[in-house]
């Protein structure tokens, strides 16, 4: 990649923090991804995991692994991603949100959430390359999501790269044991996001509560899709979408997930 080529943009479905340790299908693709990335100078990530009154920029210098879940297996709240932040590039973040409209301040204490270092641990294992977060408002919409992506996008002509943390669906409620068959709606919900992101339907996806099949089931709350949004905020036209197919996890946790700008 060239210099003055943009950084990629990535939607990432984390799925259950187990994902840590059990790969499935998306870690290896992650990990052949993050082997072929750009030289980076700092990794932003928008994760459900981090909901705010306003927008919050984690300007921490060295952010702390936080295990934000419980009664999960013993061998999670063991484990550490050590990646720096980093404040300037942070800083340069909430000032442009708040060029864009919205009220974006600063958290120098704030430590990284699993909806950031489970998905790194897969992509940049290493955890060489500083990161930081951007927070989700409370009530964030799907419009509102495009326009924070938008705002963030130039940090990509910097060497940052954009990393917007969800799932493909999310309920917990159908929860399954590891190895259940895939459920139905899991698959028909997916497939129309698919359809709808290679074709850049961002009119589709803005209404996708009522136009997607089992949407409401598929997300009984918006949070961990409108990072999908988000990531295709920061978007060009010129960037090529590519799946990253991750399959579907615990019976209704579709893994599938998107990168745009790669070479």
């Amino acid at each position: 990649m060239t210099s003055t080529a943009k950084s990629p943009v990535l939607f990432i479905s984390h799925g259950a923090p187990t994902f840590a340790i059990e790969p499935g299908l998306l870690g290896p693709r992650l990990g052949t991804l993050g082997r072929q990335l750009p030289e980076l100078k700092a990794v932003l990530v928008v994760s459900p995991h981090w909901q705010t009154k306003d927008v919050m920029v984690m300007t921490t210098a060295l952010p702390e692994t936080v295990h934000d879940f419980g009664g999960f297996p013993s061998s999670l709240y063991a484990l550490q991603y050590r990646a720096a932040g980093q404040p300037e590039l942070a800083e340069e973040a909430a000032r442009l949100l708040n060029a864009a409209g919205f009220s974006a301040n600063c958290d120098d204490r704030r430590g990284l959430d699993h909806g950031a270092w489970v998905p790194l641990m897969h992509l940049l294992p290493e955890a060489k390359v500083p990161v930081f977060q951007v927070s989700m408002p409370f009530d964030l919409t799907t419009g509102a999501a495009v326009k924070l992506g938008q705002a963030l996008a130039p940090l990509r002509d910097q060497g940052v790269l954009i990393v917007a943390s969800g799932s493909m669906t999310h309920n917990l409620y159908d929860f399954r044991q590891s190895g259940a068959q895939p459920e139905s709606y899991v698959q028909e919900f997916t497939s129309w996001v698919q359809t709808a992101v290679l074709a850049k339907g961002f009119k589709q996806l803005h209404g996708y509560r009522s136009e997607a099949p089992h949407a409401e089931r598929a997300h009984p709350s918006e949070e961990h899709f409108l990072p999908l949004l988000i990531a295709m905020g920061a978007t060009t036209e010129a960037d090529e979408v590519s799946v990253l197919h991750g399959g579907i996890t615990n019976g209704v946790l579709s893994m599938e997930s998107y990168a745009w700008g790669l070479e």
